[in-house]
């Protein structure tokens, strides 16, 4: 049976970060990318916000990036899932999906989460060229533009507000009469002159071009669901607020997390209530769900298992 100090479940931000201090901190870490190997950002076109690139980077490029940097210090990454993970004794025994066992000293968690779509055809086809699940990474895009929101919640009111900054106008798009958002996040929608809200409303069709390998969305077609009436409104930019879902199956019951999913950290801290597990990244970050954010608790989690080994 294979033994590590460090082993790392999931890719992206914080799965790649937590490689790179790892393997510089000589715990010789082996990483199981999972079943989207460099995690949400593989989805974006363009990331403008990540500190370094002034000319902005293609979100799956910055993945090999932070990928080749991991490996260039000795992480040993792996295509595969992790099946089981005992977290009932050190070393946790780890399964891997290709009946592989490894004895892991530390885990750190990088499952990341996964944003809730529509389930739309057209939705698949204009990721990425129109078709957003994250304002703040992607709303700068749209400077001056009409856009739309698809939500009801507060995160559909936060993302609406923001844009309504940078945007033209934005149509908040919702199925029901009445938000589900708190009061004081409706309040700040109501006041908000640019953002129109379209009630009892839900999406059809999200309509644009075609050339080539390029997208560009253009317009979407809408369906009153009480009237049954069809309108159709212009806009550059889709973007979808109603929730992510935590990738963290695999530890249910096992790790303490909250009633969405999300695993529950100690403050200031990367680790669970399993000691000698962290978690990094979206899988316990609800509120800001960003590249940095989550490579900043990547490089926590590293240290914490570098200083909880160094302990035992």
């Amino acid at each position: 049976m294979e033994k590590t100090k460090c082993l790392i479940i999931g890719s992206g931000p914080a799965g790649y970060t937590a490689a790179i201090y790892a393997a510089r901190a000589d715990l010789k870490p082996i990483m199981y990318e999972g079943l989207q190997p460099g995690g949400q950002l593989t989805t974006t076109t363009e990331v403008d916000n990540f500190p370094g690139y002034p000319d902005g980077i293609d979100g799956p490029k910055m993945m090999e990036d932070m990928k080749a940097q991991a490996t260039r210090f000795g992480t040993d990454v792996r295509w595969g899932m992790v099946t089981n993970v005992n977290v009932t004794k050190r070393p946790f025994k780890v399964d891997i999906d290709d009946g592989k066992e490894i004895l892991a000293e530390t885990i750190i968690i990088a499952t990341g989460a996964t944003a809730q779509y529509l389930g739309l055809e057209s939705e698949e086809k204009f990721k990425g060229g129109g078709v957003s699940a994250c304002a703040t990474c992607d709303g700068f895009f749209y400077k001056g533009m009409d856009v739309a929101v698809v939500g009801g919640g507060d995160t559909a009111a936060e993302e609406a507000t923001y844009l309504s900054n940078i945007v033209n106008k934005v149509y908040l798009i919702h199925r029901r009469d009445k938000l589900r958002a708190s009061k004081a996040m409706q309040n700040r929608v109501f006041k908000t002159p640019n953002i129109e809200i379209l009630w009892d409303t839900e999406v059809k069709e999200i309509v644009g071009t075609e050339e080539g390998f390029t997208k560009a969305l253009n317009g979407a077609i809408l369906t009153n669901n009480k009237t049954g009436e069809e309108r159709k409104i212009k806009i550059d930019g889709f973007f979808v607020a109603i929730g992510h879902k935590p990738n963290t199956q695999l530890f249910k019951d096992m790790i303490d997390m909250d009633e969405t999913g999300y695993l529950i950290t100690k403050a200031d801290s990367t680790a669970t209530n399993i000691q000698g597990i962290f978690a990094a990244g979206d899988v316990q970050d609800k509120h800001y769900r960003q590249a940095v954010t989550a490579a900043g608790t990547g490089c926590m989690a590293a240290i914490e298992s570098e200083r909880f080994l160094g302990e035992q």
